[in-house]
C-alpha cells in the first residue's frame, strides 16, 4: 500500500491551485510556520529564501530568526519585551 504524503490544512484555499504559484507557495508556507505543519516537514532552504517575504507572527518570527541565525535580525518595535534584545 502506497503512502499518500499530507497536506497542510488550509480552510480557505485549494492547496493545489496555491502550490502552482510562488505567491501561494510563500502562503502556504505562512500558514505552516503559523498554525503548525501537520505531518509534513518545513523545509529550511524554503524559509530562508522566502524570508522576506513572509508575514508571520512576531514572537514566532523572532524565535526563528535566533534558531535559524543564532541572532536577531529584526529590530523590535517595543522595547519593554519579554526577553531582552
Amino acid at each position: 500500500m502506497k503512502r499518500q504524503k499530507s497536506k497542510p490544512y488550509l480552510w480557505d484555499y485549494d492547496y493545489d491551485k496555491l502550490k502552482k504559484t510562488e505567491e501561494g507557495r510563500i502562503k502556504i508556507l505562512e500558514r505552516m510556520i503559523n498554525y503548525g505543519p501537520g505531518k509534513e516537514k518545513i523545509k529550511l532552504s524554503l524559509v530562508k529564501k522566502y524570508w522576506d517575504k513572509l508575514n508571520l507572527n512576531p514572537k514566532a518570527q523572532r524565535l526563528l530568526e535566533l534558531l535559524i541565525w543564532k541572532k536577531p535580525q529584526s529590530s523590535p518595535k517595543n522595547k519593554k519585551l519579554f526577553w531582552p534584545v
